[in-house]
């Protein structure tokens, strides 16, 4: 087990981003470019034409924030925040210190489609959802990035390798709801 190295915690190296739940979040990635200055990277449409996730980044990071609808219908809830690490060795390491630690896993380690992440999901004491991850490198240089649109089908595979999207993935959030 981990209690056999020298080690104190994951070793996270910076804060990644930060992903919102919203009732529209074209609404609220469309604030974040024409407010703030954002360019959005990658969205999921549904079959409907609406897009129920964005991207977004302000400088070469492929995002910063994120919005995700919640399946709730509630407005202004935080998804999660995301912590990187420098190896996706780092990641696997942290799985096996929340299992040596009783932290609750909530899905991972394994690759988001969406952006290429490797990733671990676990929930800190307060409840809320905290995503460590290694986003290998990618970084968005290009002045004419065109936003990378992925289809309601695209989506409904789930993650790289075929892991399905969990469903708390969609309602699990903070402040908490009832039902959810």
């Amino acid at each position: 087990g981990i209690r056999d190295r020298d080690v104190t915690g994951v070793q996270t190296c910076a804060l990644r981003s930060v992903n919102y739940l919203a009732v529209d979040s074209n609404a609220c990635g469309d604030f974040m470019v024409d407010q703030l200055g954002a360019r959005i990277t990658e969205r999921i449409q549904l079959d409907d034409g609406t897009y129920s996730a964005v991207w977004t980044h302000f400088a070469q990071k492929t995002y910063d924030v994120v919005y995700t609808n919640d399946w709730t219908g509630t407005r202004g809830r935080l998804h999660h925040i995301a912590f990187r690490t420098d190896t996706r060795e780092d990641i696997l390491r942290a799985a096996d210190i929340a299992l040596d630690k009783g932290v609750f896993i909530e899905t991972g380690p394994h690759k988001h489609a969406i952006q290429q992440t490797f990733f671990l999901y676990l929930y800190e004491p307060g409840g809320n959802r905290i995503e460590l991850c290694n986003a290998v490198g990618r970084l968005v240089f290009a002045p004419d990035w065109e936003t990378v649109t992925w289809t309601q089908a695209e989506r409904a595979k789930g993650q790289a390798w075929g892991l399905k999207t969990i469903e708390s993935f969609h309602t699990h959030g903070t402040p908490p709801v009832a039902g959810a």
